[in-house]
């Protein structure tokens, strides 16, 4: 009887450190959100998060290598590894690991929005919700629609802001004396001006795209809401018209589009091009310092408005660090890196907290930021700024770009 209640004992301890191994730790079983934060400190001590993120700005990138992977390292004994990727590699990854059962993902953390996260909502491919139980939340206005909707899907704790960004043309007045704001302008800027112009295939130039849609409605009001085949259809048949009765007059004759928005902004910085789109209202500032923009280089708003995006950061519904990730997550939503992140010399990336709720001596850091010598003004930003359209029509635009526009003959 004794040796058999030591074997039954032996079956169990073995069956729970199984457990436990295969989960990264004995709390994925548990309902995290019942966890008082010292214990997710706690059992996020020791772990390695690794986190898929675009890598494509020198900035971001020492930001992220010299400020916030020591400072975890330092205050909460967490190693940040950070790997490339977005959009659809990052979905597609999710997928395939829900696909095959992998109950151990690869991924810890990820910079998404829009319809990434949409998709991801739609396989639920995302942990959550967790982003009120992060300490530094209370920061952050969660009820802003700018926030509280992500391409005016519902985030409902799936996913906690990171940052905002302001969809800008770029140009540069020494070459273009009266930039170009609404299609017709620009219409008649290629026929001038052969050559001169062309679009990305990545997020960037399918929001120009997608700002040329809203320009098409009539403004973002009759675009609002769920998506509409109808007005889609409409729409986007003149929007490709457009396009291709002008491509003759694009870089390259049309003939090919750049996959990213790097080559093009290269090519403006060298004068190959007059135009380039960014996401950030101090790209320009950030450009002209760094020499590759030349300093008569100007931001500019287009005639549809300022398209204002709220990015994220996502844990996958397979991370065996989860703990871990939603610590990474609090320290990048503190007030000491979101201002550090804003500051032009350094990211330059605009703040997603709240600068009525931030402490006093954190507003006057605030304050004695640099200020920008040639992005928009942020009143103007405010005054034009308008939302993200469902994700559907981003979806739609990025194939039927490829099918009506790259692919035809």
């Amino acid at each position: 009887m004794f040796m058999k209640t030591i074997n039954n004992l032996i079956v169990i301890l073995l069956l729970v450190c199984i457990t436990s191994c295969h989960h990264g730790g004995g709390t994925q079983q548990q309902n995290l959100s019942k966890l008082s934060w010292n214990q997710v400190l706690q059992n996020a001590k020791g772990r390695t998060v690794v986190m898929n993120m675009h890598q494509g700005d020198k900035k971001v990138n020492r930001y992220m290598s010299e400020y916030i992977i020591p400072a975890l390292m330092q205050q909460y004994g967490i190693t940040l590894k950070i790997v490339g990727g977005q959009g659809k590699e990052i979905i597609n990854n999710i997928m395939a690991e829900k696909e095959s059962g992998t109950a151990i993902g690869q991924i810890d953390l990820c910079w998404i929005n829009g319809e990434t996260f949409y998709q991801l909502r739609q396989i639920d491919g995302l942990f959550g919700p967790f982003s009120t139980q992060l300490p530094n939340s209370k920061y952050i206005d969660l009820e802003d629609p700018l926030i509280k909707y992500d391409f005016q899907e519902e985030v409902k704790g799936y996913e906690v802001p990171w940052g905002k960004a302001f969809f800008l043309a770029v140009t540069d007045t020494a070459r273009v004396k009266e930039p170009p704001v609404s299609m017709q302008q620009f219409e008649a800027y290629w026929q001038a001006h052969p050559g001169r112009f062309t679009i990305s295939q990545d997020f960037i130039g399918l929001t120009l795209l997608k700002s040329w849609l809203v320009e098409l409605a009539g403004g973002i009001q009759h675009l609002e809401g769920p998506f509409d085949e109808s007005k889609y259809k409409t729409y986007s048949a003149q929007l490709f018209d457009f396009i291709n009765r002008n491509k003759k007059n694009f870089w390259k004759k049309g003939e090919t589009f750049p996959a990213n928005n790097i080559p093009v902004s290269q090519m403006f910085g060298n004068g190959e091009v007059d135009f380039t789109f960014t996401f950030g209202n101090s790209d320009v500032d950030k450009k002209v310092a760094d020499g590759l923009y030349p300093q008569t280089s100007k931001a500019y708003i287009l005639k549809a408005g300022c398209t204002n995006n709220t990015n994220y950061l996502g844990i996958p519904f397979n991370s065996a660090n989860k703990e871990a990730a939603m610590v990474v997550c609090n320290f990048l939503i503190s007030e000491e890196a979101q201002i550090k992140k804003n500051d032009v010399t350094i990211w330059g990336g605009s703040m997603v907290l709240d600068y009525k709720k931030l402490e006093p001596q954190w507003q006057e850091k605030y304050n004695a930021l640099p200020k920008l010598k040639y992005g928009v003004n942020e009143n103007e930003i405010r005054a034009r700024s308008i939302k993200e359209t469902e994700p559907k029509y981003m979806i739609r635009i990025a194939d039927d770009f490829r099918k009506y526009v790259i692919d035809a003959k």
